[in-house]
């Protein structure tokens, strides 16, 4: 097995620069703070095989589901996350030549994920071709889990030998498409830019067919800088961008901040989005870099004192586990009820950045023994606000009751698979298992008796007109499904979905009994 990484407790890091597996080294880097996050690229570029993406939760399209046939109920779209605006470039020229890792070679180079910290690294000495200059350059970067919607990157070029004339070009740039679906479609319009400091740049998805909402994000960015000037403003489609340049000698340094902050139409209305995040911006930069990191650090710490997992005697294994955690806490620790957690997290835009049943079959249990109850008692909520959701798909298929999706932002079922939609229902049963292990695990039945009553009874109406009775064998069926294994499609009475059913009819009913009348009347 290849090794991309060298095996560290705390980090993941290596001292090679791979271009070969750069896609890789990417997803393994990624970091984010449940609101926004994206993929371990270079903040000055890299012209070589790479996969640019940033993504904030939440914010989706839904693309037309491609069949050549159509059935009854099946969903009207693929919901989609889309790659959102590069707001951590800052494209950087040594004597007006691009810096570029992939066409330059670097010596020293050096990457690493500290998760205990929640900051990403990286450093390399670049060389002139006639040798008479060298440069080292280290970059740092982290997105705030003390403020959700704040990234900063830090930049340090330290003249080691020689002179250089050098040039920085932060930006934010909209002009980025999703590699993985829609083949390079455009998903964003631009709504607005400002020029003066902090610039900031709005854009907007373009319109959909389906009725759902159109999402605007603004970011905005300062930037502080020592050892250069500022020289320029520019401006153009989707993008705006500020020029910091000078002469550097040997022995001198420049040190670069941007500070950069994004908002999102799921919180600030689109008037509004530009004046706030420049606020933002400039009382971020106010606080100043040192400040800002260290609340970030001390709100790692506090998760991790919560969650740590030591296992003795198994360097890649501790390595492993604490890699796990890192990237679940980086995509979801329960702050917003309106969210969920992505399969690939903010690592890639593979599984459409959607909410599947794996959360409450197993994101659930590990959420419950290493975090705060809150945070899977909000995963619930999640649910039950999308339960007017799983009514409408049981009603596509002509039954009663509430039938989960596999997958969705909404709750309405959008995952374009026959097999999936239509047969795998023992998702339904994972949905109220989760409820159980919350009641189980905590002791606190406030949930199940006040709200998760209404999921359970909802779940257990669709499954009484999902099965049939068979007269010859005298019991009740359940046939044409595909169980969670995947491996066959339209079979009849799979253990796990039937056993999930029957469990989950009995769980409920004992779960009524427990809860006081609505109105006068029971609800079973």
């Amino acid at each position: 097995m290849k090794r991309l990484f060298d095996i560290d407790h705390w980090k993941i890091k290596t001292a090679v620069l791979d271009k070969e597996e750069k896609r890789l080294q990417e997803s393994l880097t990624s970091i984010g703070n449940g609101y926004m996050g994206m993929r371990g690229n270079f903040e000055e570029g890299y012209s070589g095989d790479t996969h640019k993406g940033s993504y904030l939760a939440g914010v989706w399209y839904p693309d037309k589901t491609r069949v050549g046939w159509w059935k009854n109920g099946y969903p009207e779209y693929f919901g989609k996350v889309i790659n959102a605006m590069n707001f951590i470039a800052v494209g950087i020229l040594v004597d007006e030549e691009p810096l570029d890792l992939a066409k330059q070679p670097v010596a020293d180079f050096h990457m690493e994920l500290d998760m205990r910290r929640g900051v990403l690294n990286r450093s390399f000495i670049w060389k002139s071709e006639s040798d008479a200059a060298e440069i080292k350059f280290t970059f740092e970067r982290f997105v705030s889990i003390s403020q959700k919607e704040l990234c900063l990157v830090r930049v340090t070029a330290e003249v080691l030998k020689g002179s250089a004339d050098l040039e920085f070009p932060p930006r934010l740039d909209g002009n980025v498409t999703n590699e993985d679906a829609n083949y390079e479609e455009m998903f964003w319009e631009e709504a607005g830019r400002t020029l003066d400091a902090p610039v900031s740049l709005s854009t907007k998805t373009i319109p959909n067919p389906f009725g759902i909402d159109q999402f605007t994000v603004t970011a905005a960015m300062s930037n502080r800088v020592s050892g250069l000037r500022q020289t320029g403003c520019n401006e153009s489609g989707l993008l705006v961008e500020e020029t910091f340049s000078g002469i550097v000698s040997a022995d001198e340094k420049v040190v670069f901040d941007k500070y950069v902050t994004v908002v999102t139409s799921r919180d600030i209305p689109d008037a509004e989005q530009a004046f706030i995040a420049k606020k933002m911006a400039t009382e971020a930069a106010g606080e100043g870099y040192d400040t800002l990191i260290a609340a970030h650090e001390r709100a790692w710490q506090a998760r991790w004192t919560k969650a740590d997992v030591k296992i003795m005697g198994d360097d890649e294994a501790q390595q492993g586990i604490r890699f796990n955690l890192f990237q679940l806490f980086s995509t979801y620790y329960g702050e917003d009820e309106r969210l969920n957690i992505g399969p690939k997290g903010f690592t890639g835009e593979k599984y459409g950045g959607a909410t599947y049943w794996d959360t409450e079959a197993y994101m659930v249990p590990m959420y419950l023994s290493v975090a705060d109850p809150k945070v899977t008692r909000q995963l619930l909520r999640y649910r039950h606000q999308q339960l007017p959701g799983a009514f409408h798909n049981a009603r596509q298929q002509g039954l009663k009751g509430a039938l989960y999706p596999m997958v969705t932002f909404t709750g309405v079922e959008c995952h374009n698979e026959w097999e999936i939609t239509f047969e795998e229902i023992h998702r339904n049963g994972a949905i109220a298992h989760a409820i159980y292990n919350y009641t189980n695990y905590t002791g606190d039945e406030s949930y199940l008796v006040e709200t998760g009553i209404d999921v359970l009874v909802g779940i257990s109406r669709f499954w009484a007109d999902r099965v049939h009775f068979s007269k010859r064998n005298q019991k009740y069926m359940i046939h044409g499904v595909t169980g969670p294994n995947e491996y066959e499609n339209n079979v009849n009475n799979n253990y796990h979905t039937n056993n999930m059913a029957t469990w989950t009819l009995q769980y409920t009913l004992d779960a009524l009994k427990k809860c006081p009348l609505r109105n006068g009347q029971s609800m079973a």
